[in-house]
């Protein structure tokens, strides 16, 4: 097993890369140096634990890093504001995504996601051939979240990345705030009835953690009362064209409520790609 604390070298990561798009002062790139993920573990900190209600364990508190056995087998896409700097004199990451492609997964152990969800419908209805890529750990800092261009150079990098590695298939797990289900009755049942992958190759959480999205009658729910009701990163993988898995997972130690994201390549809106997908 990688013991995260001592870091080893990249290996086995994306090789190095240019800057993949910039606006303004914000650029868009993969982390290159132990530093650099040091950097995006520690955004994730400020958000997941300081600004919002995640537990973090001794060793992550110490060292103010969201980290996991998984950081050492992915790449790290960073968005980067050249003009502000760090402690450390280095410019600001500001966004990051976690990216686990199948090749990385198969020295992992498996998906990040299996430990929420059976993954088997989904991956035996494509070919064994096919190229996944697996999102994670998707957040922006505070003072940059309002900032359309941060968002937007997340996704431009990501399908950049995805371009580079024929990635076929995206998914992941997205999370709403808060732990109980009963309070997020509209925005869970309309993505159960509104958002559901086709049932040959649904994804559905594990027994002993799935928690039933279907909490309320699809006739009750107001679409655009629900849609407001969504996080901005949810909302942006429906107008991409995602679909949703069946079951929420409620996770405690991070204080929300996932469900599951499904997003082929080839199924994306046409809009999404040219806005976004542009250059790759």
């Amino acid at each position: 097993m990688v013991n995260i604390h001592e870091p080893g070298p990249l290996e086995g990561r994306a090789e190095r890369w240019p800057v993949l798009a910039v606006t303004g002062a914000l650029e868009v790139r993969l982390a290159e140096t132990e530093a650099e993920v040091e950097a995006a573990q520690h955004l994730r900190y400020l958000v997941f634990y300081e600004e919002m209600s995640a537990v973090p364990s001794p060793e992550m508190r110490a060292q103010r890093r969201d980290f996991d056995r998984f950081d050492d087998f992915c790449d790290h896409l960073l968005v980067v504001d050249r003009s502000v700097f760090d402690e450390d004199g280095q410019p600001l990451v500001v966004g990051t995504y976690r990216l686990i492609r199948d090749e990385y997964a198969a020295k992992a152990g498996g998906f990040y996601t299996l430990g929420e969800y059976d993954l088997s419908p989904m991956l035996n209805a494509w070919p064994a051939s096919t190229h996944w890529l697996e999102l994670g750990r998707s957040c922006i800092l505070k003072e940059w979240r309002s900032k359309t261009s941060t968002m937007q150079l997340l996704w431009r990098g990501l399908l950049s990345y995805c371009a580079r590695f024929s990635s076929e298939v995206m998914f992941g797990c997205a999370s709403l705030h808060g732990t109980d289900p009963q309070a997020l009755a509209l925005p869970l049942s309309y993505l159960h009835h509104y958002h559901a992958m086709p049932e040959r190759l649904r994804v559905r959480a594990r027994p002993e953690l799935y928690t039933s999205m279907n909490l309320m009658p699809k006739e009750a729910i107001d679409p655009k009362a629900a849609l407001r009701t969504l996080p901005p990163m949810i909302k942006g993988y429906l107008r991409a064209g995602c679909l949703i898995g069946d079951g929420a997972f409620v996770d405690r130690q991070f204080d929300t409520t996932d469900v599951f994201i499904y997003l082929p390549l080839k199924d994306m809106d046409p809009r999404y790609m040219s806005r976004f997908g542009s250059g790759t």
